[in-house]
């Protein structure tokens, strides 16, 4: 591979991998989108630093099952929702004074929520066995 490329992938699964971090604390970005994008940068450029993401102490578990369709545990899935909706519902009716932009919040949590809520449900071993 181009060396130039190789690079170019590797900074930008960087990128994606710290944009992803943000994600999980800001309900509106998108964690999962962004740290699949850094999968495929580093696949394609780095095997040190693909197994570095699947084998993440933060990622590695959820974007390993993710990635072999296992799903999210449901605990996942509860703390995402809770913390989507009390963010999308503080911004919009105490931050927000314009319509449109509140619509268009309720319009983005109910579409995150969907895709969240069809995901598979991993029920796999407790953590730590």
């Amino acid at each position: 591979m181009n060396p130039a490329l190789k690079m170019f992938l590797i900074i930008a699964g960087s990128i994606f991998t710290a944009t992803g971090l943000i994600g999980v604390f800001v309900p509106i970005l998108p964690t999962t989108p962004f740290l699949l994008l850094a999968a495929a940068c580093y696949l394609r450029s780095s095997d040190r630093m693909y197994n570095w993401l699947l084998t993440n102490r933060i990622f590695g578990r959820y974007l390993k099952n993710y990635l072999e369709k296992k799903g999210i545990p449901m605990g996942v899935k509860i703390f995402t929702l809770l913390l989507l909706w009390s963010t999308i519902l503080l911004s919009a009716f105490v931050f927000v004074d314009i319509l449109w932009v509140r619509v268009m919040l309720m319009i983005i949590a109910i579409g995150v929520s969907v895709h969240l809520v069809m995901i598979r449900t991993y029920r796999g071993p407790p953590p730590g066995s």
